[in-house]
């Protein structure tokens, strides 16, 4: 049910003829840009988070943070038995 390697050959000649190899190459370096600049955005994004985060936690060393409080202390054991 899949595309088999004889229909991708048929689909890639028929862009060839459509848009010419000129144009195809303009168009997988534009898209490959386009990937090099999402990653590059979403890497400073998250810089930014975790800079962010660091900052808060020295300006309030006393602050209770979700990451820190789960890793400092383990799970307490329940008492509850399971029926």
């Amino acid at each position: 049910m899949g595309i088999g390697m004889r229909e991708l050959l048929i689909i890639l000649v028929v862009v060839l003829v459509v848009f010419g190899t000129k144009k195809l190459r303009t168009i997988g370096s534009d898209l490959g840009g386009a990937v090099r600049g999402f990653k590059k955005a979403m890497g400073d994004g998250e810089a930014e988070g975790t800079e962010a985060a660091k900052q808060l936690q020295q300006a309030a060393p006393d602050a209770e943070f979700p990451e820190t409080k789960a890793a400092a202390k383990p799970a307490a054991p329940s008492d509850n038995k399971a029926a």
